[in-house]
């Protein structure tokens, strides 16, 4: 199974130290390039920098449909949209 996340889950479940429920439910996940910057970039003192950045099991990947995230974009966050552009590139369910 293929799973997209955003940053959210990531966040909160690294506050409670429960983000190995990911990974045990899962696998391994994909994120975004935009949901990786502002999880370890932009909020490095927070929860989930460390755990993200450090995981074998999340795996960061390029989105290539620049033109779809700069629609959703629009109305959306920049993760979020790249999440929903990734999910539709990896066919994830």
């Amino acid at each position: 199974m293929i799973v997209i996340t955003n940053s959210t889950p990531l966040i909160h479940l690294s506050a409670i130290n429960k983000l190995f429920l990911l990974k045990e439910r899962f696998g391994e996940i994909f994120i975004p390039p935009a949901v990786y910057d502002e999880v370890v970039i932009q909020s490095s003192e927070e929860p989930g920098s460390k755990e993200v950045k450090d995981s074998k099991w999340i795996k960061s990947v390029e989105v290539k449909d620049r033109l779809s995230i700069k629609i959703l974009n629009s109305d959306l966050g920049l993760g979020e949209s790249e999440c929903i552009v990734l999910a539709k590139q990896l066919n994830a369910e």
